[in-house]
């Protein structure tokens, strides 16, 4: 029986958020970081559900456990979608938050639209490849300037006119209700009961027996 899941993560406001919204339920949830350094999943999808699965089959193989991951990030309109997929190295592999906030500041200079929409889409998997999809979307503008000191990510350049502050002004809970994250989360818990069966059902699911060697070029247990 299923009681631990892996987030294929090492950002604990990201543990911390996925530990909140799953609270309720007799599942533990980890961290990647809690089971020591494993090989790196290279982020090279198209799209956040092309990512999202990527990370979670990559860590749910490696451990052999069911792992969820998620790949979410910021698409401005006046920008054509971008930073999109690349939201967290958009100025560089190794940019910080600030740094990739600066880069979209500069982008948007003399932009008169703002319309922005953070994208998030997660994927839960188990080793033997088959997953479940949950999205999310949440809609706001880009500021001049960067307001609050919560939160991570563009979320200081990220106003939500509901609120009528950006979201690195809200609390987590605050967030959470209305986040990108937040909505693909609800609709995981939301669905929870069934994903936990789903799980137990999969989770004793093997691999394809190693083959004959004849067979060996056929079988996708080579790759």
């Amino acid at each position: 029986m299923v009681d631990l899941i892996v987030l294929a993560t090492t950002n604990k406001n990201k543990v911390k958020e996925f530990q909140e919204m799953l609270s309720d339920f007799p599942i533990e949830i980890k961290s990647v970081a809690d089971f020591g350094p494993i090989p790196e999943c290279i982020e090279d999808g198209e799209t956040f559900d092309d990512n999202a699965y990527k990370k979670a089959l990559h860590t749910a193989k490696i451990l052999g456990l069911p792992a969820i991951a998620d790949d979410s990030g910021l698409e401005v309109e006046a920008l054509g979608g971008a930073p999109g997929v690349y939201s967290a190295r958009y100025a560089g592999e190794s940019a910080t938050d600030a740094e990739n906030c600066e880069k979209l500041l500069k982008e948007m200079e003399g932009k008169e639209n703002r319309k922005a929409a953070f994208q998030c889409v997660l994927s839960i998997a188990v080793p033997s490849g088959p997953a479940l999809t949950y999205e999310g979307t949440c809609e706001g503008t880009i500021l001049q300037e960067k307001q609050g000191d919560s939160g991570f990510g563009y979320d200081p350049l990220f106003y939500y006119e509901p609120f009528g502050k950006s979201f690195a002004e809200c609390g987590l809970e605050e967030k959470n209700k209305v986040s990108h994250r937040g909505k693909a989360l609800t609709e995981l818990r939301n669905e929870f009961d069934k994903v936990i069966i789903w799980l137990n059902q999969r989770i004793s699911e093997a691999k394809p027996p190693k083959p004959d060697h004849d067979e060996f070029k056929n079988n996708d247990w080579s790759k």
